[in-house]
Parts: structure tokens; C-alpha cells; sequence
């Protein structure tokens, strides 16, 4: 609504999903009605980070549970299968990753330290995570000497983006992006439900559609 003109979609609430037409791709409601959960996990320089990617941001590497048997265990109440984050010694001869928690990747070096002073090796800064980097207000920092400051930033604050029926046109842009707690809710903050590809482009066998 806060767009004047032909370009208001005359929506005081988020509208029917079939109120416009789809884009190129068929999908409905791509921009505008409500905002969009993203499974990133929210800092502001990721885009800094990783310049030239699509920067994503809260990877905790799992595996399926299994019974003593090695056999997958029943899923879970929802008809999901029940996965455990992975164990460092199963995965200490990796290369692209030797540990579950990737959340915090880069945050929390002695660089970026709020106690940098303080440390006296790496591995002290490396164990501690986004709290060193994003004052929680639960360690005592020579930097900040206000006990009451402290960060929203932490490994449960998502990225949402998109933007919602009451919203301005610059929240549409997709790379733009707002951050809230991941179990927090609002009128107009909700998901955009897409489905990966399942099997071969082609089908059993058959001719491409």
C-alpha cells in the first residue's frame, strides 16, 4: 500500500496468492504480499565476504540417525527423517569441512574479536563463535565497558527479504535484506513454497516435457 498510483496493489492484508499474474517461471507472489524466511543466518558482511557468490550463511552439517544396527530409525511425528549433527571424528579427514557447526565461519578470529586483547591464541577465539564478534552481553569486553550493550545478531536471528504488502518498493529488491529471531512471527513475514526437482528432467524414460 505505500506505493501510489497504478502500481498499488489496492491490498490492505496480504492478497489472494492468484491475485496477479505469475512471473516467466510460473510462480506466484515472487515479490510483495509477504516478506520470505531464508534459511541464512544472518551477519552484515556477507556480501562483503564472498563478493562474487551468492553468499549463504548457516550450514550445520547433519546425518540421519540410525539404530545400533545401522539401520535409519522411524521418523519423527511429521513423517521426517530424524538427523543428528555430525560427529568430528567422522568427518575429521575432510576437505571441504571437519566439523558440524559452519554458522559462524570466520567470525570470532582474533581480527574481528571484541577481546582481542585479552586472547591469548586462536583456538580460545575460535571455541567462543559469534559471541566474540556480536557482543551477547554475557562476557566482560575492555572494548565495551557497558555491560548493558549488546548485539541482535547471534546464530538464531535469520534472514528474511522479499517484501510484504506493506512494504516500500526498496524491500522488493531481492538482495535486500532484514534479519529477525527465527522463532518470531508477524503479519507480514511468512514462506515462499517452492519444490526442489525430483528424479531425472526426463521421467522414466520419457520424452522431456
Amino acid at each position: 500500500m505505500g506505493t501510489a498510483g497504478s502500481l498499488n496493489d489496492n491490498a490492505s492484508i496480504p492478497a489472494p496468492v492468484k491475485s496477479f499474474w505469475p512471473n516467466d517461471f510460473g510462480l506466484y507472489n515472487m515479490a510483495g504480499n509477504v516478506n520470505e524466511w531464508v534459511l541464512d543466518v544472518y551477519r552484515p558482511l556477507s556480501f562483503q565476504d564472498v563478493d562474487e557468490f551468492r553468499p549463504f550463511r548457516g550450514n550445520v552439517f547433519t546425518e540421519v540417525k540410525r539404530d545400533e544396527e545401522g539401520r535409519i530409525v522411524e521418523k519423527d511425528s511429521l513423517g521426517r527423517l530424524i538427523s543428528n549433527p555430525v560427529k568430528s571424528e567422522d568427518v575429521a579427514n575432510r576437505t571441504n569441512y571437519n566439523k558440524a557447526d559452519y554458522r559462524n565461519y570466520l567470525d570470532g578470529d582474533l581480527a574481528s574479536s571484541i577481546d582481542y586483547e585479552g586472547i591469548s591464541d586462536m583456538t580460545q577465539a575460535e571455541d567462543t563463535g559469534s559471541t566474540r564478534m556480536y557482543y551477547q552481553g554475557t562476557t566482560k569486553s575492555t572494548l565495551r565497558p557497558n555491560e548493558g550493550m549488546a548485539s541482535l545478531i547471534n546464530d538464531h536471528v535469520r534472514v528474511y527479504k522479499g517484501g510484504s504488502w506493506k512494504d516500500r518498493v526498496y524491500w522488493l529488491i531481492p538482495g535486500t535484506r532484514r534479519y529477525l529471531n527465527e522463532k518470531s512471527s508477524t503479519d507480514d513475514l511468512g514462506f515462499r513454497c517452492a519444490m526442489e526437482s525430483v528424479g531425472s528432467p526426463s521421467g522414466q524414460g520419457g520424452k522431456k516435457k
